[in-house]
Order: structure tokens, then sequence, then C-alpha cells
């Protein structure tokens, strides 16, 4: 069997591609990326992590938890397509080459012609075929999951939380019930399609999808994954086909994106201090941004920000502003 990170940081293709261990037949599909299906199975699970080749957390649960599955310390009962998404970005513990790859799926959205040819464009096309193969080749009436697991940039008043794609029904029971167990702080909820791994999966191939922030990034070796373990028991629950754990801490709190902010021209100004960790409270007539002679005020209420980031490409969010769910 491939050794899963340790093939991708050393480039190396496995000579063995396909067999079978304890319950499970499984199937090395490219850099990687790994499939394996047991006897018995009623739900599609793909498992992502690296699609920021610096966000070694998540990497380093999943190969974890890969190690795990072929030694036979945990029984597999879901179908699973495990994924590190951005090899050569991991291999130098980039964020990226030369696109943030998170924005470069479902081609409903792609910030300039060059990134289309760019090595994240070309690889986010192969992650695309293997998600379309893996769900392409299961009952249909099964459900399908997809957690795509990354770590955020800058500190967060919330520091872990979650992500849906558009539209709402991303979302399942199941989905918010695991996410819930995981004891995530909060999940925000998209108003449009964007080019993110998980509103690919969503859109294309009509999987329950989430995208997890779960901490700030480090370099390899100086991640405590005790900071992880309750996605990662969630996660273990799910492939295993246990029931969930109980959420121990305060009710989740659920925020709506109410507006992007797009950095439209070289002029633009992010009013939001470089050290503002992501949820940072604005009240309302509190300016966020100018660009090219207009400017971005907020007019109604408290809102919070998420993601800002003035650095990135002309035509890409440069930060994103949330409404808070009254609590029921």
């Amino acid at each position: 069997m491939p050794s899963f990170l340790q093939d991708v940081l050393s480039r190396t293709r496995p000579t063995t591609k396909a067999g079978k261990i304890h319950n499970i037949t499984w199937q090395w599909l490219g850099d990687g990326v790994v499939s394996i299906t047991p006897a018995t199975y009623d739900k599609s699970v793909v498992i992502s992590a690296g699609i920021h080749g610096n966000e070694t957390a998540p990497i380093e649960m999943l190969e974890q938890i890969y190690q795990d599955i072929f030694a036979g310390e945990l029984t597999v009962n879901s179908r699973l397509l495990l994924i590190l998404g951005n090899p050569e970005a991991i291999r130098q513990n980039k964020r990226f080459i030369g696109f943030d790859m998170n924005r470069l799926f479902y081609q409903s959205y792609q910030p300039n012609k060059t990134s289309l040819t760019s090595q994240e464009a070309l690889r986010a096309k192969l992650l695309e075929q293997w998600v379309g193969q893996f769900f392409a080749t299961v009952d249909k009436r099964l459900p399908r999951y997809h957690y795509d697991l990354h770590t955020a940039i800058r500190s967060s008043l919330l520091p872990t939380f979650a992500l849906f794609p558009y539209p709402a029904t991303a979302a399942d029971d199941f989905l918010l019930s695991s996410l819930a167990a995981a004891e995530l702080d909060a999940l925000v909820y998209h108003n449009t399609k964007g080019g993110t791994f998980t509103q690919f999966s969503c859109s294309a191939h009509q999987a329950f999808s989430a995208t997890l922030e779960l901490g700030k990034a480090k370099p390899f070796g100086q991640n405590d994954l005790r900071q992880f373990a309750s996605i990662d028991r969630v996660l273990r629950a799910i492939i295993s086909g246990q029931a969930l754990p109980a959420r121990q801490t305060a009710a989740i709190r659920v925020f709506d994106v109410s507006d992007s902010i797009i950095k439209q021209s070289d002029e633009f100004v992010l009013y939001v201090e470089p050290t503002a960790p992501n949820f940072t409270a604005f009240e309302a007539g509190t300016p966020l941004a100018t660009d090219g002679g207009q400017t971005y005020i907020m007019h109604d209420g408290t809102a919070y920000i998420l993601f800002p980031n003035p650095n990135v490409a002309k035509g890409l969010r440069a930060g994103l502003v949330l409404k808070e769910r009254m609590a029921v």
C-alpha cells in the first residue's frame, strides 16, 4: 500500500496501486489520493486536506487516520476518498505555488485567464475528475459528504468554524450534527456560489459539503493535534459508522454572509487592522474599504469580518461580511 503523506513528500509513486486488507479494498488514484471501499457501507465520504499546502495540522490528522485504517485500528464502514490536495505546495510548505487553489474549482468562478493554466488549476481539474469518478460508481440513493479541512492564516475570535457552499441545502441534518459534535464554534452560510472545492462537490455531485477552519496554520511538526481531538473523533465516528459524540460546549453560533468585499483595482484599501482576528465586529456606519473612489460602509446593525486580506489578486474577495442569526 502507498504511505500517503511520505509518498507525497518524497514524490514516490507506489509500485502496488490497489489491494485488499482487513475488510477494505483500496486504490491509489494519483499523488495524494486514495479510495477505500469496505464490503458494505451506507454513505460515501470525501475527506480532503492540504488544498493550501502550509495548513499542516489537517494533513497530519488525515495521515494518522490513514495509518490507523491500514493498521486495522480504525474500522471502515463508509466508502472513503482521502485527498491531500496540493502536493507541490505541501512539499514546499507554501499556501500555494501560483494561485490559490481554493478559488479554482467549479468553473462558474475564475479570477483571471492566467490562473486557468496554472499548476493549481490543473491539479484542481484532476481532483474534480477523481471526485466525479468516486461519486459516479456508487448508488445515488446513498448520501454523499465532503469535509474539506483547513487552518486559517490569521487568528480568530471563534477559532473553529465551518463554511457551507451555496445554497443552504449543501448541509443536511447529519452534516450539521457532525459539525456540532466536533465542538465547532460557528457555522457560516455563503450567499453566492464560489470556486471552492466544496462548492464543486456540492453543485456538481450533490454532496453535503463543508469547509472546516480548525485553528491557525503552523509548519509540520509544530502542531498540537490534541487541539483537533474533537473533529478527529467525529471523522473517525463517520468512517467507522459509530454514533456521533455528544456536544459538550455552548450552542454553535450561526452566521450568514451578507456581502463580499471584492478588490477591483490597485487603489483598493481595506480599513481592517492587519492583526484583526476573524469575526471582529463592526458597528453601523463603519467604513471597511475604499476602491476607485467608492467606499464600502456598514449601514445596518453589527456585522463581522471574515478572511480580511487586502493582498488578494484583483477580482477576488478581500473579506466576507457576516450577520449573525438570532438564537432560537
